[in-house]
């Protein structure tokens, strides 16, 4: 802002009413400048330190959702390895017990894979309207094929069926030297599961007569399995013949789940199941840092600390909001609260402890080694932690309020947003009324000085006037 004080004042009064006027705006401005230069400083402080928690928060949400991950369990008791990862892998629930299992795989499930005859106009070959029923285990699919539907309109039709998208059949077109070829296949494994095609002249398709077997070359008209019926898998578990219409067995062997996978030289592997303690050991040790991360992050973003010369104290962001306090205590509360195992219902038998001076968590891992080996506790970890109403999702519950989109966090954003749009209004309004302000002191000083100046000139004259009228009367 361009100063309205003019240069040269004080010439006639002898005054440096730049200064007086100054002097007295400042004056004016300093009890509601400071008011504003503090609020603003808090606000902008206190916005960046709720920034701060939504990160620390979404980081803990990251942490807590891989340790609850379904597909990668983090908390089981037991451990299975397999010999041969190519052939199998194995996966052991908490009702798994030590042991060694031998184990071959003969041949894989495999799924259903049919086509239709050879349509020598290719893609946009012209297909009769009517009626399609695609079978499959005795169930029937019923799809419209409407006027002027080609081969392509066909394919497209039984892709966007929604009955038969999740049923897991679908359908595409491979052309050979014969023409293009309707080609279903389907997700559903073992035997029993082949695919056939009624209703529609060309696009039969007999799902029980292979064609193509033995790599023999199609026909123009050969229409069905190709290669060979879907079927189980078929392995032994110490000798003990089995099948399975999925690759993915869970009854075989309780608390195992078995992936087959492939026959890779013969097809053969060893599983072994122990006590998964250093996994065990490794996911808790991750909880834990987790959660140390956020709780000593939290706690300094409240916590003043000294200047560089170790002398003044300087607040932190959030020094004196309770908010943070308030999140700190939503996660810390299911820390002391009874979990829904067993013999195992709180993190102390675990060797978790919470540090009263700092409130962070401490990891004994010879309390935890005797947990495991003693007293039998690793099929229980994975209740305590993530089972029904487990640590970490009365954690998530615990922490929804101040994460989710419009919660707590979001709330107080908006407020102090809207808060620093008004103190930048009210720091408007203040420059403006300083503005004002010192032109109107501005103004009065200058016509006070020019008055200053007159009566100086005006008394100048009067006193040579005087001075000379004395000269005179020597004279005389």
């Amino acid at each position: 802002m361009a100063s309205p004080i003019l240069p040269g004042l004080g010439l006639g009064s002898g005054l440096d009413t730049g200064a007086i006027v100054k002097a007295l705006v400042d004056s004016d401005k300093a009890a509601k400048q400071g008011q504003i230069t503090r609020a603003t400083t808090t606000t902008t402080n206190s916005i960046s330190g709720v920034g701060t928690l939504k990160s620390l928060l979404a980081a803990f949400n990251t942490a807590m959702k891989d340790l609850s991950s379904t597909t990668t369990p983090q908390f089981s008791g037991f451990a299975a390895t397999s010999s041969a990862p190519g052939v199998l892998t194995a996966t052991a629930s908490n009702s798994a017990v030590n042991g060694t299992y031998a184990i071959k795989v003969t041949n894989l499930a495999t799924a259903s894979k049919v086509t239709s005859a050879a349509f020598a106009g290719g893609t946009t070959s012209a297909i009769p309207s009517g009626a399609m029923t695609i079978s499959q285990k005795g169930v029937n699919y019923n799809l419209n094929v409407p006027d002027g539907s080609t081969l392509q309109s066909v394919r497209d039709a039984i892709n966007a069926d929604s009955s038969l998208k999740a049923a897991g059949v679908s359908a595409n077109i491979i052309t050979d030297s014969f023409g293009s070829r309707l080609v279903l296949g389907s997700t559903t494994t073992g035997a029993g599961s082949d695919i056939s095609v009624s209703g529609i002249a060309g696009l039969e398709i007999d799902g029980t007569n292979v064609v193509g077997a033995n790599n023999t070359a199609l026909t123009a008209t050969s229409a069905g399995a190709i290669g060979a019926l879907a079927q189980d898998a078929n392995f032994t578990v110490d000798g003990m013949v089995l099948t399975s219409k999925s690759n993915t067995v869970s009854t075989a062997i309780s608390g195992l789940t078995l992936n087959l996978l492939g026959v890779a030289d013969g097809g053969t592997s060893t599983v072994t199941v122990a006590p998964n303690n250093d996994g065990l050991k490794a996911s808790i040790q991750k909880f834990v840092d987790a959660y140390n991360a956020i709780a000593n992050s939290i706690t300094a973003l409240t916590k003043p600390s000294l200047d560089a010369d170790g002398k003044l104290t300087v607040p932190a962001k959030l020094t004196g909001d309770a908010l943070p306090r308030s999140l700190l205590a939503a996660i810390r509360t299911p820390l002391s609260e009874t979990g829904a195992g067993d013999a195992l219902t709180s993190l102390a038998q675990l060797g978790i402890t919470t540090d009263q001076k700092t409130g962070a968590l401490n990891f004994n891992s010879v309390k935890f080694t005797e947990a495991m080996n003693d007293k039998k506790l690793s099929g229980e970890v994975q209740t305590l932690f993530t089972g029904t109403n487990g640590l970490l999702e009365r954690m998530g519950k615990a922490i929804e309020p101040f994460s989710q989109t419009g919660g707590i966090l979001d709330q107080r954003n908006t407020a102090l947003t809207r808060t620093q749009t008004r103190l930048k209004n009210d720091q408007e309004a203040l420059d403006r009324r300083v503005e004002t302000l010192t032109a109107v002191l501005t103004k009065k000083y200058n016509d006070m000085d020019t008055l200053v100046g007159k009566l100086k000139a005006t008394a100048s004259n009067i006193t040579s006037m005087f001075e000379a009228m004395t000269a005179q009367q020597r004279n005389s």
